[in-house]
């Protein structure tokens, strides 16, 4: 374990807790993730000694031989990325957490995929800034994409997740997310039990907490600068 990884994740640990302070939030309800795409094996295991427990993955047949390397290690395993139909059944048995489903075919798949376990955990992805090139349901479809979700066995819908289009300004960050708060406050009322919301990354996470976000995904600020990934 390098001495830069523990102070790495020391920073980032007094960035949320302080984020958490100025937002008037409890301290300590943010989650940290580490996206450990493109990441190794001995890197997962480094950060974990380090005390990180939740790591996320976008590529599926690289985080499954990860997987088989850190087997002895109780990690919570988060998928982030792109989910193809195909990948359902290997996402939901080696999976605790899905924050990117978007489409209904996809819960179905990972529901019947996962029954007989312990229920996969889910959150819808909202393309909240509305870009044509982003995975994700528009804002606007999400009650009814929730509400075909929500009763499918094998799952238990926990919330929402975003990622907003990269180079705005915080207050039109604080702004999406914000609207991704509004949206699940408003499924809460009308009969929902959310208690998720996965947004913020190594550049914007005090704008996600201080709009309520209780998951934030942190790569490059852990990791330090990657190399592109596969596709």
């Amino acid at each position: 374990m390098t001495d830069a990884l523990i102070e790495n994740i020391a920073r980032v640990r007094a960035r949320i807790s302080a984020a958490e302070k100025l937002s008037d939030r409890t301290i300590g309800i943010v989650q940290l993730i580490a996206v450990s795409k493109t990441r190794s094996a001995n890197e997962i295991s480094n950060a974990y000694s380090a005390g990180l427990r939740d790591f996320g993955e976008n590529y599926l047949q690289e985080a499954l031989q990860k997987q088989a390397q850190l087997q002895g290690l109780p990690i919570t395993w988060h998928f982030i990325g792109p989910i193809q139909s195909n990948k359902t059944a290997a996402i939901a048995e080696h999976f605790d957490w899905v924050h990117s489903v978007d489409r209904i075919k996809v819960a179905r798949r990972l529901g019947e995929q996962r029954v007989g376990h312990e229920p996969l955990n889910i959150c819808i992805q909202v393309n909240i800034s509305n870009e044509q090139s982003k995975s994700g349901v528009p804002l606007t479809d999400v009650p009814a994409l929730a509400r075909e979700i929500v009763d499918l066995p094998g799952l238990k819908l926990r919330g929402l997740m975003a990622i907003p289009a990269p180079g705005q300004a915080d207050a039109q960050l604080y702004a999406a997310f914000a609207r991704l708060e509004a949206t699940r406050l408003e499924l809460n009322k009308s009969g929902f039990a959310l208690d998720t919301l996965s947004m913020g990354m190594s550049n914007d996470l005090e704008c996600a907490i201080s709009a309520g976000a209780t998951m934030v995904r942190i790569g490059t600020a852990i990791f330090g600068p990657r190399e592109p990934g596969p596709g």
